[in-house]
């Protein structure tokens, strides 16, 4: 069964929004649906991060709670920043964050979660891993953010996932 559906959840939601998208339950429908949901699973499986072993999920629920208040106050400054500054104030730029971090699903979890705070974008990751480029809207004091990616994000990252 492995075989033929690697994901069977991803199968059953390929599927479902195809035939939720030609709103039709036309036996030819039905057929490239039933298609889509084989072969896609089949030729995306190399694509697919290695499997999760989540070691300590109390810490994934407070990484989980901290992320979405960031989320808000970093939605509020850039906010602020927009309505209040001129362009030539805002300092935006690019800032290295050497990284320990390994784990190919603890990083996919980082650049998530870098990639949703507004204000900041994971630009790139360096080919030996251990640098972390990110695109920041607006910052005064790049230790202290480097510090505090390390210490809210990464660390605790590596206590779930290494």
């Amino acid at each position: 069964m492995k075989r033929w559906l690697p994901s069977p959840p991803l199968s059953l939601a390929l599927f479902v929004v195809w035939l939720l998208l030609n709103q039709s339950l036309h036996p030819a429908t039905l057929l490239l649906a039933a298609v889509l949901a084989i072969a896609v699973p089949l030729l995306t499986q190399g694509l697919r991060p290695a499997r999760v072993r989540m070691r300590r999920p109390g810490v994934a629920l407070k990484v989980a709670g901290r992320v979405a208040i960031d989320l808000v106050h970093s939605a509020l400054v850039v906010a602020r920043l927009l309505l209040t500054r001129r362009t030539e104030d805002i300092h935006a730029h690019f800032v290295e964050v050497p990284l320990d971090l390994r784990d190919p699903n603890g990083l996919a979890v980082l650049a998530m979660i870098l990639c949703l705070t507004p204000g900041t974008a994971w630009a790139e990751l360096s080919r030996d891993g251990a640098t972390l480029r990110i695109h920041m809207f607006h910052l005064d004091d790049d230790k202290a953010f480097v510090a505090l990616v390390k210490q809210r994000y990464e660390r605790p990252l590596m206590e779930i996932f290494e």
